[in-house]
């Protein structure tokens, strides 16, 4: 029976993200269990598709990526895939009616991974965040909305910037990985070679204020999606208060992370401060 295969694909994209970040399925874990699959799936999609450029450094990932993107397209035409990943991913982008363009802009960025190694202008570094996190807030917006389109045009620009915010913590956490195993440089107008507690401070600046935007849009989010989403807030703004903290040589040649002991100690504030009616 197709139900079968179809629940053992929102298994497989559950295990995904349980197996590649802790942080996501945590927060992933607080979220109502009726769109809880749904956002599983769209973690499993990206993941799947940052690995190919990020990792297989031993393949053909121009290949690769051709495939998967071909796959995709049949997937999302047909209905069904027998890649599991892709098959579950598709049923939450029928689902919830999720814009194609929202997905080829998140590919067109994956595909940069490829080839590009640096962002010189503010432009094109806008042009890669919106693809490669923008829209992954605006998907996942649409599984909290369950699809409405007047609350997803007003909570828009807040997931927006809210998945500018976590894609651009993780670029600064991952500078030493990012400059040294893949040879990137994300952050226009800064030399990581020499990356200054100046150059530092202007780019925390920058995440503050998308948290800030961000943060209007969580407290306006369905009562099935709040608390999860702000655990994710949460555990990034911990981080970058961290990175913050953190002398910009030290950042460069080390990857500074949250202990499980404070992600726990933040999920249990992040309970309290929302069963109080406090976000």
């Amino acid at each position: 029976m197709k139900a079968i295969f179809d629940r053992v694909s929102y298994e497989c994209s559950k295990t995904v993200t349980e197996s590649y970040s802790t942080s996501f399925a945590l927060a992933t874990r607080m979220l109502s269990p009726s769109i809880r699959s749904d956002i599983y799936n769209i973690y499993g999609f990206v993941r799947f598709a940052d690995e190919i450029v990020d990792t297989f450094h031993e393949f053909d990932k121009a290949s690769l990526f051709q495939e998967f993107e071909k796959d995709l397209d049949n997937a999302i035409d047909q209905g069904i895939s027998l890649n599991p990943i892709l098959n579950s991913f598709q049923h939450t982008y029928h689902k919830y009616r999720i814009p194609k363009h929202l997905v080829e802009a998140f590919m067109k960025s994956m595909r940069m991974d490829l080839t590009k190694k640096d962002y010189k202008t503010h432009e094109e570094y806008k042009e890669y965040i919106y693809g490669s996190a923008d829209v992954v807030g605006l998907m996942c917006l649409r599984v909290f909305v369950k699809g409405d389109d007047e609350q997803y045009e007003i909570l828009k620009e807040s997931a927006m910037a809210l998945g500018s915010a976590f894609q651009k913590v993780n670029f600064l956490r991952d500078l030493k990985a990012d400059h040294e195993y893949l040879s990137r440089s994300y952050f226009p107008d800064t030399n990581l070679l020499e990356l200054d507690e100046q150059s530092k401070a202007r780019i925390v600046q920058e995440i503050k204020e998308d948290f800030a935007l961000g943060f209007e849009g969580i407290v306006k989010l369905p009562n099935e999606a709040k608390f999860g989403v702000y655990t994710a807030y949460k555990y990034y703004y911990k981080l970058l208060q961290k990175l913050q903290r953190t002398p910009s040589l030290q950042i460069k040649n080390a990857r500074i992370r949250v202990p499980n002991y404070q992600k726990f100690g933040l999920l249990a504030k992040s309970y309290v401060n929302y069963k109080l009616n406090l976000v």
